[in-house]
């Protein structure tokens, strides 16, 4: 079997669609529903439902990843590899319990960040720059996520403390998500 150095196939354009919709419908919901959306998020760092149906995500999308790309001089490896990414889901289910949702959706951020990064590699278009932005956004929170998962609480709490506060964000990550869809449709 043949391995692509590139993993992902995906235009800029469909990155773009597929990230705008996503803050679009996410900013939405918060922006109907806020209370809901508040309390759901306060709930969120110690779901460990959720969290263990998040880190089935990251692990199936790790998964796929190395029976995928490309691992160079680590080729040798990918069968060591393929085995290792269910043992290490069930060992962080099982011994990762504290702030497990924060964890993996560290990891989701992670691993999300590098399609839109990929898509956008030596594009010519500034518009570019908005999904670049936000994938090294993702990236740093990932790390900050995972490691640290107090942080995401802390940001929480932050987030929620007030209406006004929760609403002008809310309302900056909808305008946000509209101007990702519109480059898509315009400019990609």
């Amino acid at each position: 079997m043949e391995y692509s150095p590139r993993v992902y196939d995906l235009s800029l354009h469909t990155v773009g669609l597929i990230v705008g919709s996503l803050l679009l419908a996410i900013h939405v919901i918060a922006l109907i529903l806020p209370e809901q959306t508040k309390g759901w998020l306060v709930k969120l760092p110690r779901s460990k439902p959720l969290g263990i149906g998040i880190l089935a995500v990251d692990s199936l999308w790790s998964f796929w990843l190395v029976s995928n790309m490309d691992l160079g001089e680590f080729s040798q490896y990918r069968t060591w590899l393929q085995i290792g990414v269910p043992i290490a889901f069930v060992l962080t289910m099982t011994f990762v319990d504290e702030f497990l949702a924060v964890r993996a959706l560290g990891m989701l951020a992670l691993l999300a960040a590098e399609p839109v990064l990929s898509a956008a590699f030596l594009r010519p278009e500034v518009s570019r720059l908005l999904l670049v932005i936000l994938a090294y956004v993702w990236l740093t929170l990932g790390l900050f996520w995972v490691g640290m998962p107090y942080v995401l609480r802390d940001q929480i709490n932050w987030l929620t403390k007030t209406g006004s506060r929760f609403r002008a964000l809310t309302l900056a990550g909808l305008v946000y998500g509209l101007v990702v869809l519109v480059c898509a449709v315009a400019v990609y």
